[in-house]
């Protein structure tokens, strides 16, 4: 069968860096740091006192009081990036056969902060016994982002979560494509959000020695590639986008911000948090991805890294490009987009791919901050292009977002210049 195109006509986001696209845009050209001191909680008792979390939110613009307790807040962040990306796309709902447009979203640990809320109490004191809120249920699961979205506008076409780490959302994007180009589909929703900054999810990223301590300067915590780089900055909320088909798009005069060219798919196998140090899972996705795109590697102009400034994450990725991109690694541009806005596991991919459409949008490549001139690691080539504390202006006509998850799942997307 022929394989229907694939394009980006949506875009929505609530992140740290702003609560909409345009915001958190200007923003991450700017290299602005959405890291602070936590005030989600007290955590003057943990290793890490901060993180990029979402500021200013009123998750009453965008749902009703009685329909905000039924969920946790990682749907409210889901469902306001989603209204926003459908308002971008300016699709006549009244006018689109809703069974086939679907939704598929990723979720790392879901409603992590509501099954806290609502255990600890009742861990503490359970001498009246159990008095959980009837909607624990609903908030925990990792699926209720899509459910109340397909509530919300009638979707009856494809409707899931996607579940593998911090590669949830880009998986979520990936099969939103597979739908769309073999034909179960004309339009999804493809995104992913994640709000795990609470006692649980710091706490259990402190045991495992993943996050930064550097509690004295939050703002320059996040430091991918640099050799003083301690761990990851955790982050928090949503991003979607609406992938369309081709000429679905053009039909009703859509505008279009790029094509989803190419996906790859990989296991380490190999360890459960820990990379392959010689980044072959990481490079066989890029090639995969540009194989399915039918581009060559001198054809990649950027590369979103997954760069989430962990010792054997960043080395192992900078190996990876070297050896899928050869001489061509040192004329792309390269950045990780955490260093502004933290890691949001699970919403990471889909935050990173909003990003990576608008830097192929505007030719503007964002930049990765917080790297000083001497902080060089003896193991990452610095002769590539990290594009290092300031965005840098050329032509992209492809780029490849990468996101990688614990358990060794790896994923990279292409994206091109609509042509």
């Amino acid at each position: 069968m022929k394989l229907r195109r694939v394009v980006v006509t949506g875009l929505g986001a609530v992140s740290p860096i702003g609560n909409d696209v345009p915001t958190m845009w200007e923003n991450a050209k700017a290299g602005v740091s959405g890291a602070g001191p936590i005030t989600h909680f007290d955590a003057s008792l943990f290793k890490t006192h901060f993180a990029c979390e979402v500021k200013g939110f009123d998750a009453t613009s965008f749902m009703e009081k009685r329909e905000l307790r039924k969920v946790d807040t990682h749907t409210h962040y889901g469902i306001a990036a989603a209204i926003e990306a459908i308002e971008d796309c300016g699709i006549n709902l009244e006018t689109e056969n809703l069974e086939r447009f679907g939704v598929i979203f990723g979720e790392g640990v879901g409603g992590i902060r509501a099954f806290e809320e609502e255990y600890g109490p009742f861990a503490v004191n359970s001498s009246n016994g159990p008095r959980f809120t009837p909607f624990l249920i609903t908030k925990m699961i990792t699926d209720m982002t899509c459910g109340m979205l397909s509530i919300k506008y009638g979707l009856k076409g494809p409707n899931y979560v996607t579940t593998s780490a911090c590669a949830s959302s880009s998986n979520a994007i990936i099969d939103a494509f597979d739908q769309i180009r073999l034909g179960r589909a004309d339009v999804m929703l493809a995104g992913g959000a994640e709000a795990a900054i609470c006692h649980v999810g710091v706490g259990g990223f402190n045991s495992m020695h993943a996050l930064s301590t550097r509690n004295d300067e939050p703002e320059t915590a996040s430091r991918p590639f640099s050799k003083s780089r301690d761990g990851f900055v955790i982050g928090e909320g949503g991003a979607c986008l609406v992938l369309e088909e081709y000429e679905h798009a053009v039909a009703r005069g859509a505008k279009i911000y790029a094509e989803v060219a190419g996906t790859g798919l990989s296991a380490d196998a190999y360890h459960m948090t820990a990379p392959l140090p010689n980044g072959d899972g990481a490079a066989k996705v890029m090639q995969y991805a540009m194989e399915e795109a039918g581009l060559n590697p001198e054809d990649i102009d950027y590369i979103n890294t997954h760069g989430t400034s962990t010792y054997a994450g960043d080395i192992a990725e900078t190996t990876a490009i070297k050896s899928v991109f050869g001489e061509h690694a040192y004329k792309l541009n390269i950045s990780s987009t955490k260093s502004m806005t933290g890691h949001l596991l699970g919403g990471a991919g889909a935050l990173e791919a909003v990003l990576t459409v608008l830097a192929i949008r505007d030719d503007i490549v964002p930049p990765t901050i917080n790297h000083v001139e001497g902080d060089e690691d003896e193991k990452i080539d610095y002769n590539l292009n990290f594009t290092f504390n300031k965005a840098q202006k050329r032509v992209i006509n492809a780029a490849i977002s990468n996101t990688f998850g614990f358990g060794g799942h790896n994923t990279s997307i292409a994206f091109k210049k609509i042509q």
